[in-house]
């Protein structure tokens, strides 16, 4: 079963509404919790749920994704059919780049014609997650179906944010809606609504045939949730797979995050901060694999004049030094500096910051290798921040990659 599928991973997105995060690099491509890349936790669920044959298909702002993809993700073999392989845009079909996440896989229909394979797994590579993919394959093998979409309950207010669906009790998708204006709630439930992942299990012919007939619709936008699904809700076998139940060796928390926002990306980062997180890190039969480069060991240093390093409930990556200043309820990235009675509170900061001695960081988030001078304070005052960086609707600020303060 699962060495009869393919795996395809949609990481060419602008990811737009993170920026400045998203300048330089692809959404895919974000750190995340202190150590890792959004990719990652698609790319584990892969590992752990036993898919060896994996295409990423990039585009926008690739170069960091792709390194990542070659340092930390090179670990399949070859010669036993096994890959994780980073697609570009070939310009196979036109001159065109990607043009939608149906269009991305059309693209690419040669990979999955010359494939061997029977059925495709497609996924994006920007949601925080752990799935077992195994039993919804065999779900999807059960019911034979044209298609299968994995979906999950959300509060009704939420639910415009995504593809909305309804399904009878056997589990046959009857409505889909992409982003409604008025989502329609489940029937047993008024307050929530049944919304799509974007994470589909196709056979592949029945895939090849419907992308082939997309391509000829002028009309058509050329998406998965926009296009494709929706028309094949009348006459079509369009089943809803629930994220949440048999989900193999996960702990069924229901953990999924479509962190494509400042205030969601910095929410889903503070969460792990929870006495008792929602994403579970820690469960040793599914560790999150990321590339690491070799640094030592965090530790707390006191300053010149005695102060003490102090570390409250925070994650520290490795080669952080705390000198002397204090450090609470935030998430710093490997080799983050820490100055003498500098204090940073409900920040996210990524590698190689370095905080001089006396600033005040309060919530806010910091890109690579950004040197805040000393006494510096962000996230204090809005007006002042605002001039200067990107602040989220919910008060976020943002300081980008490689700013340099005058």
């Amino acid at each position: 079963m699962l060495e009869n599928t393919l795996t395809v991973i949609l990481a060419g997105g602008h990811g737009s509404r993170l920026k400045p995060l998203t300048e330089d690099r692809a959404k895919p491509a974000v750190p995340f919790g202190g150590k890792y890349r959004i990719i990652d936790f698609a790319l584990a669920n892969c590992l752990h749920s036993g898919l060896r044959r994996i295409l990423v298909f990039t585009q926008y702002k690739s170069h960091s994704l792709q390194k990542h993809l070659r340092d930390g993700w090179s670990i399949f073999n070859p010669e036993l059919g096994e890959y994780i392989t980073a697609v570009p845009p070939q310009m196979r079909t036109g001159s065109s780049w990607y043009e939608g996440t149906a269009d991305a896989v059309f693209q690419n229909l040669y990979m999955l014609k010359r494939s061997g394979a029977e059925q495709v797994l497609i996924l994006s590579g920007d949601h925080i997650y752990r799935m077992d993919y195994a039993p919804m394959i065999a779900y999807h093998q059960q019911h034979q179906s044209g298609v299968t979409v994995a979906c999950m309950r959300v509060d009704l207010k939420e639910a415009s944010q995504f593809g909305v669906m309804s399904a009878t009790a056997d589990g046959r998708v009857t409505a889909f809606e992409e982003k409604p204006m008025h989502a329609r709630p489940m029937p047993d439930d008024p307050s929530q609504a049944l919304v799509s992942m974007g994470i589909y299990v196709f056979s592949i012919d029945r895939l090849i045939e419907i992308l082939e007939q997309d391509n000829r619709n002028e009309t058509s936008s050329h998406d998965f949730g926009k296009d494709i699904i929706p028309r094949l809700i009348d006459g079509e076998g369009v089943f809803a797979y629930r994220f949440g139940g048999d989900e193999g060796r996960v702990s069924p928390d229901r953990y999924w995050r479509d962190v494509g926002t400042i205030d969601s990306y910095y929410e889903a980062n503070m969460g792990l901060l929870d006495p008792v997180p929602s994403l579970d890190l820690y469960q040793p039969d599914w560790p999150i694999r990321t590339y690491q480069r070799q640094n030592p060991p965090a530790r707390t240093v006191p300053g010149d004049s005695g102060s003490e390093g102090i570390f409250i409930n925070s994650i520290a990556g490795g080669g952080v030094v705390i000198v002397g200043g204090t450090v609470q309820h935030s998430i710093l990235f490997p080799r983050v500096r820490i100055g003498e009675e500098a204090v940073v509170h409900n920040a996210i900061l990524f590698d190689g910051v370095q905080v001089g001695a006396g600033a005040d960081l309060e919530n806010c988030i910091v890109d690579k290798d950004v040197v805040i001078p000393p006494g510096e304070r962000i996230g204090v005052d809005r007006e002042k921040d605002a001039a200067r960086f990107t602040v989220s609707p919910k008060g976020v600020v943002v300081v980008p990659k490689d700013f340099r303060f005058t």
